[in-house]
């Protein structure tokens, strides 16, 4: 029996491209994926960044391909790809996972702050999904996540952009599912509730006089969980939809969220 598991799981000898992935979430499922046999790789901004993120995955025992390479850059992303290609083999696995956000009201934010979010949270996947497709197809397999968010789903003040292009984020993974699907692709998305990552640190430090941030009290209140996400917790449906496990599941949202799209909240005390 367990053998029939840990071959339904298995990512032996898969090339998986984890965009974005030097540091917070994309870094956690990056190590999820190589510790399940996958060939890992990444792209960041910088090599500064890469070579810090190189550092971090050896100590996780994860042996990791860095890559420059500006997710909303075509031309970049084309050469990344012919290099993974030309090293490693064609990609097996994408994740979607490099994006941004911008916490501006909205009549406040400007029209180009507006269009970086969507360019980069909608765009970019976009044109990485499009250059990894044919290698897909011509090999009749493929998996591809796409980091959505609760913000798929729901709006929130000061959250314009990364909102709009997290639910384009969500039809663009039905649609490459509606038009993939019969190359025995699978495009699935991933939807975080909210992380503990250095990215959401100040909206869980406490106040200047030790009371609790509001914020942070506000999203313990909404979780049925009571707690903040660990990146952790996304290991697991990671290994789930980049695996053999999922075959059949396609065009979907997990939302890992501690329960928070199910509840309206707990009751003021």
């Amino acid at each position: 029996m367990n053998e029939v598991i840990n071959e339904l799981f298995s990512l032996s000898g898969k090339v998986a491209l984890i965009t974005g992935a030097t540091h917070g979430i994309g870094f956690g499922i990056a190590c999820a994926l190589g510790k399940a046999g996958a060939k890992v790789c990444f792209n960041g901004r910088s090599a500064q960044k890469n070579e810090i993120a190189l550092e971090e995955y050896k100590k996780a025992g994860i042996e990791a391909h860095g890559y420059v390479c500006d997710v909303t850059n075509e031309k970049e992303v084309a050469d990344m790809i012919s290099a993974i290609e030309n090293e490693l083999g064609s990609v097996d696995i994408l994740v979607n996972n490099a994006g941004i956000i911008q916490r501006t009201p909205m009549l406040e934010m400007e029209v180009e702050d507006f269009r970086k979010v969507v360019d980069t949270d909608l765009t970019g996947p976009f044109i990485v999904s499009k250059a990894v497709l044919p290698g897909m197809i011509k090999k009749n397999a493929g998996k591809i996540i796409n980091i959505c968010s609760l913000m798929s789903e729901l709006g929130r003040e000061t959250v314009a952009g990364y909102a709009a292009a997290k639910g384009g984020l969500k039809m663009l993974t039905r649609n490459i599912c509606a038009e993939f699907g019969e190359y025995n692709i699978q495009c699935n998305g991933i939807g975080p509730g909210y992380i503990a990552t250095s990215q959401t640190a100040p909206l869980r430090k406490p106040q200047a006089d030790g009371t609790p941030n509001p914020f942070d009290a506000f999203i313990l209140a909404k979780t049925p969980a009571h707690r903040w996400g660990k990146p952790e917790d996304l290991e697991g449906p990671a290994i789930f939809l980049a695996s053999r496990a999922s075959d059949f599941v396609n065009g979907q949202i997990l939302f890992v969220d501690g329960g928070i799209l199910a509840s309206l909240g707990r009751t003021p005390q």
